[in-house]
């Protein structure tokens, strides 16, 4: 399954390339704001410059929300719409806001927390240092499958954040490999500008991740009797093999000699 994810991810990419430098042109527009804004803002008041850089990092969250339902699409073979952005951000804002400031308030904490147990030098501090460390590596994990939950299956804060843990905790490995190769997307995209694969890129791989991963528990409601551990993965990834289909690197370079 891991592999098919990887294969699938990389075609619908290049599938839509000029669709997914789109959605990054929109990330890097946006990025502007946290990047460049505070700075400026800096010299005139500190307040400023941490009030223009909580706002800027919200509007990369809720921009983000609404890049997610465009990768979404293009993970189900559809073309996307950019004239449904804002559609989608209608759909999305309020969700994107609440994670990002769930991310900010995380950010927040481990800031005050961390120098307080690092200095308190006994057996309690550093105690509090692993949790810290082992909750924050849990949320992560979790968290990236956020969006494309959102984009899937609720809007719900409550609901959405409990389907998280849920994928985590019941597929530990994939959601391991899921943030591992997120992150490559990410430093791999520092060497294009973040034009490609980049953000966008990112969304579509944890896109096409759930929607894979979820075919397994439609089997699983549909045979409940059956062992958790072994599922046919061969048999409920026919429809997306034959979708994706046979590719050759002559093919993608020059598909009309296919």
């Amino acid at each position: 399954m891991l592999l098919f994810m990887i294969k699938k991810a990389f075609f619908d990419t290049w599938d839509n390339f000029l669709a997914v430098i789109l959605i990054n042109l929109g990330f890097i527009v946006v990025l502007t704001v946290p990047l460049l804004v505070p700075h400026a803002l800096s010299q005139i008041s500190n307040v400023l410059f941490f009030v223009a850089l909580v706002i800027g990092v919200l509007m990369v969250f809720v921009y983000a929300g609404a890049a997610s339902l465009l990768t979404r699409d293009i993970s189900d073979y559809k073309t996307p719409e950019f004239k449904d952005i804002l559609v989608y951000l209608k759909e999305t804002w309020v969700s994107s806001l609440i994670l990002g400031g769930i991310y900010i308030l995380h950010v927040f904490v481990l800031s005050v927390a961390l120098p307080v147990y690092s200095s308190m030098g006994n057996l309690l501090g550093l105690a509090a240092l692993v949790f810290l460390f082992w909750a924050s590596v849990i949320w992560l994990l979790s968290s990236q499958f956020f969006y494309p939950i959102m984009a899937r299956l609720d809007r719900k804060i409550p609901k959405i954040i409990r389907k998280c843990f849920i994928v985590f905790f019941d597929n530990t490995y994939y959601a391991l490999v899921s943030g591992v190769g997120a992150l490559l997307i990410v430093v791999v995209s520092g060497f294009t500008a973040f034009l490609i694969p980049g953000l966008g890129g990112m969304l579509l791989w944890l896109n096409v991740g759930l929607k894979l991963r979820l075919l397994k528990y439609d089997y699983l409601e549909e045979n409940p009797d059956a062992n958790r551990k072994q599922i046919p993965w061969d048999a409920l990834l026919i429809d997306e093999r034959e979708k994706v289909g046979k590719r050759s690197l002559r093919g993608m370079i020059f598909p009309w000699k296919e």
